[in-house]
């Protein structure tokens, strides 16, 4: 290890960027694709079905699905679809919610650093000073909603969380990671 190393700690926090944003993005895109392409081969008139197709190989006649109301909501729920699916592969893009922990004894600072909504406020860029560091905290709630959080407890009793939401880390990983953080900026560990 490096003496740079040793002064300087940087966690990376995921964000919006993770495996089951992508799927799920991919999913409700296709799944809206197949209820716009049954509202609109509605109103046309148009008998488009993967089973209406079978069913006429084997002989058997098939009716249309009548626009009003099926064929409208099928749409509606498609374009419901598109749009969330839309929003979410915007939120992959943007990367909202990702950035960093950087921990820096040489210069004397936290920066804690995260990616927003676009607008003027799109970089969340926030630095303390080490010595306004009290301790280091971690809320621990068991239930239906389970929270493992680490927080950056500043003077005046200012808390900052430091885990990224929708990140999951076992009960294991955030003692490691709080013990360790604790004794690299040598502040108490509270519970």
């Amino acid at each position: 290890m490096t003496q740079n190393n040793i002064l300087i700690r940087r966690y990376i926090i995921i964000g919006e960027r993770r495996l089951s944003n992508y799927w799920w993005a991919i999913i409700i895109f296709l799944g809206s694709c197949g209820f716009l392409a049954t509202g609109f081969c509605s109103y046309f008139g148009i008998d488009f079905s993967f089973f209406n197709l079978l069913n006429e190989s084997q002989g058997a006649s098939s009716t249309s699905l009548p626009f009003f109301p099926q064929g409208l909501l099928m749409s509606f729920y498609g374009s419901l679809g598109f749009l969330l699916s839309l929003y979410w592969s915007l939120l992959i893009f943007w990367n909202v919610g990702g950035g960093f922990n950087e921990f820096n004894k040489k210069e004397g600072f936290v920066r804690i650093f995260r990616w927003g909504y676009p607008g003027k406020n799109r970089k969340i860029d926030l630095s303390y000073s080490l010595k306004d560091i009290e301790a280091i905290r971690v809320l621990l709630k068991q239930g239906i909603d389970s929270q493992r959080t680490i927080y950056l407890r500043l003077k005046g009793k200012r808390e900052i969380p430091l885990t990224g939401i929708g990140q999951p880390l076992t009960l294991k990983e955030i003692e490691k990671q709080a013990s360790e953080l604790a004794n690299f900026l040598q502040v108490s560990l509270e519970a």
